[in-house]
């Protein structure tokens, strides 16, 4: 397993990115308050902070670093659907829940966002209550808000280019 720490942005409520990957792709990206592995990087390790710092300052809008993600078939399913939400776009757990076929499986949507270990890049953080709360963001909402105002004032930003 590698290891890498990614300076966050000024302002950003934790001063850290922990990215984890192994031969095949990013397993892990969280924001954390310290350092608690030593650093061991990969190319995909570098590839992922590459993306992330580019998304940081508002160059990238999509990600191509090569991902392994673990869970189960319905985790795996919401996470790979999570990925087509578009930058600065946001959904609700029913629209999302919706798009995988019943609004019966909004418990089970909310469930698998709060286990998605790749953070930002499977971008969890852009789905939002059905009243357009922030809701369930295990980073933290603090982080979720920074993050959706993040993509919201790039967007602002290229409205008017």
């Amino acid at each position: 397993m590698y290891h890498h720490y990614l300076n966050t942005p000024e302002g950003f409520p934790k001063p850290y990115v922990h990215i984890t990957a192994d031969d095949e792709g990013v397993t892990s990206v969280y924001f954390v308050s310290e350092k608690s592995e030593l650093e061991s990087k990969n190319a995909i390790t570098k590839q992922c902070a590459k993306e992330l710092q580019e998304y940081f300052k508002g160059k990238r809008l999509k990600f191509t670093v090569p991902l392994n993600m673990q869970g189960t078939e319905f985790q795996k399913r919401v996470w790979q659907q999570l990925c087509d939400i578009s930058y600065g776009e946001m959904w609700s757990y029913k629209q999302l829940a919706l798009t995988l076929g019943s609004v019966n499986y909004c418990r089970a949507v909310g469930m698998a966002n709060s286990r998605n270990p790749i953070a930002l890049i499977v971008p969890c953080h852009r789905v939002i209550g059905h009243d357009g709360k922030l809701v369930g963001y295990t980073g933290g909402l603090d982080i979720k808000g920074w993050l959706l105002n993040h993509e919201k004032a790039k967007n602002a930003k290229s409205k008017q280019s």
